[in-house]
């Protein structure tokens, strides 16, 4: 048995990302869906994207520690961990994600993640890398896309409305580049992980990139050379949410949920923001 427990110890240290999850779990009596007793202290372990999730999720701590909740905050730069460490019991709820995507990774991972509440909106958005204007869009300019299959359909469908490209009717989320009808301009499509398209600028004409990306690395929505709509569907569809463990009940986490939704929390998206991030509540 020590054996056992020793492989097991030196494996969880070796993966820097979730050192103290398991710990924070068992502190925070978070097991199942047993809710701790009154009075207690209970420790609520959420993983994150640095940038805006981190930052929103560090506006509901002071929240939470007048209900007696302590929020430890795992980040994440990826999109694949969060959910695989909330399915596998290490993270109590994570916050980075959107239902399509959310919907499209338990399809094919297997995993059992459900939605929470909604919070906020990023729009994606269309950047100068090498060319300037859309105006400038010349016959073979390339666009960096995110590679996962939700967020490449939104940044085809963004192209679309600008009128480069043509979908085929009533294409939905999991159209791919390979879907194009009409490419009169006969643009480029580079599919890249998500979180590296902002380091792509000095090598391709545009980049299409997520929203917490794009305020990671200094861009505002503003700057954009094209967006999504804050009142269209589409911001309805992709709001970022928090996502539980399916059949997740707990009141701790009822009560991370309601801060989320905090007037405090919409006042800080609206100020820190500026319309890079559009709370949804």
């Amino acid at each position: 048995m020590k054996k056992i427990f020793s492989s097991a110890f030196a494996l969880l240290l070796s993966v820097s990302l979730f050192t103290g999850c398991a710990q924070n779990n068992e502190e925070g009596n978070a097991q199942g869906n047993e809710t701790a007793p009154a009075g207690e202290k209970v420790t609520l372990t959420v993983g994150a994207s640095p940038v805006p999730h981190a930052e929103i999720l560090q506006q509901v701590k002071p929240l939470l520690e007048k209900e007696g909740i302590t929020l430890d905050i795992k980040e994440f730069t990826d999109y694949t961990l969060p959910n695989q460490a909330l399915n596998d019991g290490q993270l109590d709820a994570n916050f980075f994600q959107h239902v399509p995507y959310l919907e499209s990774f338990n399809k094919e991972h297997g995993t059992k993640v459900a939605p929470s509440v909604a919070v906020h909106f990023e729009p994606i958005g269309v950047y100068a890398g090498k060319s300037k204007s859309l105006d400038d869009v010349k016959e073979g300019s390339t666009f960096a896309v995110p590679n996962d299959p939700t967020n490449e359909a939104r940044a085809l469908q963004l192209l679309q409305e600008q009128k480069l490209i043509t979908l085929p009717e009533g294409a939905g989320l999991d159209v791919t580049a390979k879907d194009i009808q009409d490419n009169p301009k006969k643009i480029v499509i580079k599919e890249f992980d998500a979180a590296m398209i902002p380091r792509m600028l000095g090598e391709v004409d545009f980049a299409i990139i997520n929203g917490n990306y794009a305020i990671d690395a200094g861009l505002k929505v503003k700057d954009a050379l094209a967006a999504e709509d804050v009142n269209s569907l589409a911001a309805k569809t992709y709001a970022n949410i928090l996502a539980v463990r399916e059949g997740e009940d707990r009141e701790e986490v009822k009560k991370l949920e309601e801060a989320l939704q905090s007037p405090e929390v919409k006042k800080f998206i609206e100020e820190k923001y500026e319309g890079s991030v559009v709370p949804m509540f």
